[in-house]
């Protein structure tokens, strides 16, 4: 389901934005950062649902929603073919943005 989910975000961000930066994938990944902060925080101190649950929605769903793998991918590709800033540009937003709505998606995980 969240490969699905990723596809069809990615798809939507990419006809918005074109494909000149990785957007999608950056996008997804800032979402899915997000909403792990939430789940994580909502199902580990609040609910306190099994082990079960907790793996099959943070590492099932939304590890699968998120791309890490193509993120390092379309970063390398920018290098090799000479879009420098663009790469480092990805590097420093991707792990910023994602950073800040992880810490985001924990506190309104907190306030729930």
């Amino acid at each position: 389901m969240g490969a699905v989910l990723r596809f069809l975000m990615s798809n939507g961000v990419y006809r918005l934005t074109g494909n000149d930066f990785p957007y999608g994938t950056m996008a997804i990944n800032v979402l899915g950062s997000f909403v792990l902060g939430v789940v994580f925080v909502v199902l580990l101190e609040k609910l306190m649902l099994s082990v079960e649950w907790r793996l099959g929605l943070t590492v099932g769903l939304i590890g699968a929603f998120t791309t890490f793998s193509t993120f390092s991918i379309e970063t390398l590709l920018l290098i090799e073919e000479g879009y420098l800033i663009k790469a480092a540009l990805n590097i420093v937003l991707s792990v910023a943005l994602c950073l800040c709505a992880a810490w985001l998606g924990m506190g309104l995980g907190r306030q729930v």
